[in-house]
């Protein structure tokens, strides 16, 4: 029994195996390591598939063919790779060799086929490949005598994968330690594309050896959501990696149609621009979400929908492009071609050239890809892509709305069929935007001046609602909602829908592909409290809750809320953060609003100034144009706050060591990818999937990024937690849609009285007429009954009518939106739903109120306390999904109760508030403090004539003013005897104190004079 556990068991078991499956064993004494070939299957491939060629070369070199011939193959390896020479061939003289036949896509010709099934595979043990030393690796694998992949096999049983690994690192250099020489085998992309560490329990990859700097990925199914591989009752966990990837067909479709030569531009230390090549090939999961995508699709033809979970990290930019290029080539039994053409949707510009330059790579042509750029503007460029069969076409969310109308006026697309892959499952795919495009691809093109009854386009519009035959969709997300996995997903075992393929977050985070966010998770807990001017007049009676939303507005809007958060941030970011990966790390500040990043942009810049840091520079981005009287008497914009973009692109200026801090305002919080985010600070309330796409910004690995950092100004660790739980395994459905909601809301709606049956026919036949004159006309009967019933609610101060009618206004929007969501997965065949749908979108807008309530006044509320704390690092862990975490599926629609507002006095509201949020002050802490001071200040005369005379910035910087300050704040020490002493010893709190009393001193100073001045 002895030595059954070793390592050379392992591997006759795997040869084995592979040699009955079509694999040939080589002679390890037939390799030459000089050419790093396998030169008998190099000959005799090109004997049997390309005789001629090879009998004219025979003529030219009278008894030196093969030398010449081998010869020239190497040369061409060094110069052009491996892989080129593999899919392309190499030409020598007048000739042209062909070095593999790849699987065609059809049988159509039996000549290919014949030279596919003659491609030799072959592996040899125990391969000495060195120039200058005998070592030996175990395995190497050949196609045609070129070798292709390299293997180190360990058994877990005396070693495992790691030692592996470390044998590559420091023990197969691809330059001998010596001599400094390459080794040819180990060169990169000379010959070995890929480089496997294979233990009986894992499989790690690389496709450089760089020696100790060699980075290996794994190369692992995963386990229970998780990394590693699962048990196998039939004996090793890695047998996949020879029954599946080394399977004949498998092997050779990942060299042909899968490894990837992928060139960036670089920039050295010196700025001189260079092109980094690196050789990118499929991960287990890559190839398997592929492959089962191809597989099922030829089964299954045009038609159908499949939504592909894959976190954050798992290289969806490849996976597209691989998948793009298997449908636009895929045929099915009978040799017919199975789409048109591929349509990708995404908003990842470098999708376009990494298609075009990959798809070069497998087939040597070009015009494969077409990329729809104009944005903006109806253009008929997506139709000519379409009408030509331009096998990919790339287009961006944003084209649809432009370009759509015009292709369904210029062509008849029905006969043909589409692959839609759509990058990233978006919402708007899920409802109108998807509708629309489905429309345009499924309709039929009808004879010049032909009618066509308001009947016909509806059964048109609502064929193109359930799945047509002639569309299938390919959804890519890592954050599927519930809407999404019932539009895209298929019932599983559970009997609900779910994912067709998935790997997970927490998969992702253990392999290494992705950092894990909540590790240092820090909240910060903030108190305050509000004080009322007190006056009758002012004390005026609020909604509730628009008085609890202005106040808070007004607190976060707070220069010294803002102030005090910024300090925090730029002090934090210079200590834990803006020193690693070499000083090139950077920060993001995420804001409730557009004003908010217009005051955090101008807060933290003044605090970067007075402090005089000259290593800390902010970028700020929001929408449009931000009017904020109190910050200035200009719009602001992106263009005009950021002055030293000077017409670059933000994200792209942002990658420059230049700047450090990008503050958001709803951008760049979602498909931001820059991996030297370190750090995100958070003032802003984030839910559900806006959650953990939002700090997922922060999760893409770097060179020497070993940990993030976010600080919470806002949300609660819970619910945090709650947010992420659902994404970090499978998402899962509690449960699925209920149909025939629709149907009784539409009754409810029905029995408002509000129209009638003939008045929804008659405005959607002048809708589809297009005729908007008739459709005013005959919408305004419901908006006449609607507003006189307002009328004598409001006249006769009916509250419950007034409730009925508020519901009904909701419920028609709630009809719309959950009609479009349905349909989709029901096809309901009922043209009343579909009349509805379009009226009821039409009629809302005519039910809005006509006056809108004035703004609360604010201008007598003061911040009296303030406290901001830090509650220490969160413990955030996920787990297991329980029934609570699972994503819940539409089970009601439309309002039940209408929301009656609640009514108090302003001062009554803020006395709430602050019971609500003065959390652990205490009356130390009483602005009382600084009330007191400023009173005594208040008596100086010297500063009452330069509040007068100057601004209020111009006041506060006056030495005076801080004369005065401290000597009031000496003068009352007896009172305030502890926060005094604070005061005195600290310039920091000082310069707090003094942010305090100028706005309260000089308000105080300029109130008093205006009351003094004479009336004119």
């Amino acid at each position: 029994m002895t030595g059954k556990h070793t390592e050379k068991v392992f591997e006759d078991e795997l040869i084995a195996h592979l040699t009955a499956h079509g694999w040939l064993e080589g002679d390890p004494a037939k390799y030459d390591r000089t050419l790093a070939l396998y030169p008998e299957d190099v000959i005799g491939w090109l004997q049997e598939s390309q005789p001629e060629a090879l009998k004219k070369l025979s003529a030219l070199h009278n008894g030196s063919t093969e030398t010449t011939l081998l010869g020239r193959l190497c040369q061409v390896m060094d110069k052009e790779g491996a892989l080129s020479v593999l899919r392309h061939g190499f030409k020598n003289v007048s000739d042209k060799f062909d070095m593999c036949q790849f699987k065609p896509s059809h049988g159509l010709n039996p000549e290919t086929l014949r030279r596919y099934n003659n491609v030799r595979l072959r592996v040899v043990r125990q391969v000495h490949y060195s120039l200058n030393n005998e070592n030996s690796i175990d395995l190497v694998f050949f196609i045609n005598g070129i070798p292709v992949a390299t293997v180190e096999l360990k058994t877990d049983f005396t070693q495992t994968v790691h030692d592996a690994i470390r044998q590559y690192k420091y023990d197969r250099l691809p330059k001998d330690s010596v001599t400094r020489k390459v080794e040819p085998l180990l060169a990169f992309n000379r010959r070995a594309l890929v480089h496997f560490a294979v233990s009986s329990d894992e499989i790690y990859m690389a496709t450089e050896l760089k020696g100790k700097e060699t980075f290996f990925l794994p190369f692992n199914m995963g386990y229970q959501d998780g990394a590693g591989n699962p048990p196998n009752r039939n004996g090793y966990r890695t047998a996949y990696f020879w029954e599946q990837i080394l399977q004949r067909d498998t092997f050779l479709a990942i060299a042909g149609s899968f490894i990837h030569l992928a060139k960036t531009e670089k920039e050295d230390e010196n700025g001189k621009k260079y092109i980094k090549e690196s050789l990118i090939f499929p991960r287990f999961h890559q190839w398997e979400a592929v492959t089962k995508l191809v597989e099922t699709a030829k089964q299954e033809k045009a038609g159908n929908k499949y939504l592909i979970q894959h976190s954050a990290g798992s290289g969806k930019t490849n996976s597209i492009s691989w998948l793009a290029h298997r449908l636009s080539t895929l045929h099915d039994e009978k040799d017919q071609k199975i789409f048109n053409s591929v349509i990708v949707i995404t908003d990842r510009t470098v999708l376009d050239s990494q298609l075009q330059d990959a798809i070069y790579q497998f087939e040597h042509k070009e015009g494969v890809v077409c990329r729809v750029k104009k944005e903006g503007v109806k253009s008929t460029q997506l139709t000519e892509a379409l009408t030509k069969g331009t096998p990919i076409i790339i287009v961006t969310i944003q084209t649809f709305p432009f370009v759509l109308d015009d292709m369904r006026e210029q062509a008849s697309l029905k006969n043909q069929t589409f692959a839609i892959i759509a990058d990233e499952a978006h919402s708007s795919q899920t409802g109108a935007a998807a509708k629309k495009l489905k429309q345009v691809l499924s309709s039929e093109q009808t004879e010049e001046g032909e009618e066509i009854g308001v009947d016909e386009l509806l059964a048109e519009e609502m064929a193109a609602r359930p799945q047509p035959k002639n569309l299938s969709y390919f959804a890519f997300t890592a954050t599927p909602k519930a809407k999404t996995i019932e539009m895209f997903g298929r019932v599983g075992e559970s009997g609900l829908p779910e994912p067709f393929h998935y790997y997970s977050m927490q998969q992702a985070i253990e392999e290494g592909f992705i950092l894990d966010v909540l590790e240092n998770y820090t909240p910060y807990k903030l108190a305050f409290k509000l004080a009322h001017g007190g006056k009758e007049y002012d004390d005026e009676t609020v909604e509730k809750s628009e008085a609890v939303k202005s106040l808070m507005r007004w607190v976060r809007l707070h220069p010294y809320n803002i102030s005090q958060k910024v300090q925090i941030i730029i002090e934090h970011f210079r200590q834990n953060v803006a020193w690693r990966l070499n000083s090139e790390a950077k920060a993001m500040v995420v804001t409730a609003s557009r004003k908010e990043a217009v005051r955090y942009k101008i807060s933290m810049d003044k605090y970067i100034r007075e402090q005089s840091y000259k290593d800390l520079t902010t970028l700020v981005a929001f929408s449009g144009e931000v009017n904020d009287p109190e910050s200035g008497g200009i719009a602001f914009s992106e263009g005009n706050m950021n002055p030293s973009l000077k017409g670059r692109d933000l994200p792209e200026a942002f990658d420059t060591q230049e700047f450090q801090v990008l503050i958001v305002a709803n951008k760049y919080q979602t498909g931001f990818d820059q991996p030297k985010l370190v750090a995100m600070y958070v003032d802003k309330k984030l839910a559900g999937v806006n959650a953990v796409q939002t700090l997922s910004r922060l999760n893409r690995i770097y060179a020497n990024k070993d940990q993030t950092f976010i600080l919470d100004f806002v949300n609660d660790p819970e619910e945090i937690q709650k947010a992420f739980q659902p994404y970090y395994k499978k998402a899962e459905l509690a449960g699925i849609s209920d149909p025939n909601l629709i149907h009784d809301l539409q009754t409810k709606l029905d029995e408002s009285h509000i129209y009638t049956d003939q008045e929804v026919s008659l405005f959607v036949e002048s809708y589809f007429k297009g005729q908007q004159k008739d459709m005013q006309a005959r919408i305004a009967p419901a908006v006449d009954r609607y507003r006189e019933k307002r009328r004598q609610a409001e006249a006769s101060k009916d509250e419950k009518e007034k409730d009925t009618l508020d519901i009904f206004k909701k419920d028609l929007v709630a009809f719309v939106r959950t009609y479009d969501f349905l349909s989709q997965i029901i096809n309901y065949g009922d043209t009343d739903l579909e009349k509805r749908a379009i009226y009821y979108k039409h009629l809302s807008p005519w039910l809005k109120d006509q006056k809108k309530d004035d703004p609360i006044d604010l201008t007598s509320v003061a911040l009296t306390h303030y406290k901001l704390s830090n509650k220490g690092k969160a413990s955030i862990s996920l787990g297991e999904l329980s029934e609570e975490d699972k994503l819940k599926p539409l089970t009601g629609i439309g309002t039940g109760d209408s929301y009656e507002p609640q009514v108090m006095q302003l001062s009554e509201i803020i006395s709430k508030m602050n019971d609500l949020f003065e959390g652990e002050l205490s009356d130390a802490d009483y602005i009382g403090f600084t009330t007191y001071i400023s009173e005594k200040m208040l008596e100086s005369g010297i500063l009452a004539q330069q509040a007068a005379a100057n601004s209020k910035q111009q006041f506060a910087a006056s030495p005076d003013f801080k004369n005065a300050m401290l000597n009031a704040a000496i003068e009352g020490i007896d009172n305030h005897q502890a926060m005094v002493k604070q005061m005195l010893g600290s310039e920091r709190i000082q310069g707090k104190v003094a942010d305090i009393l100028a706005e309260l001193v000089y308000k105080k100073f300029t109130e008093k004079q205006a009351k003094e001045k004479p009336a004119a």
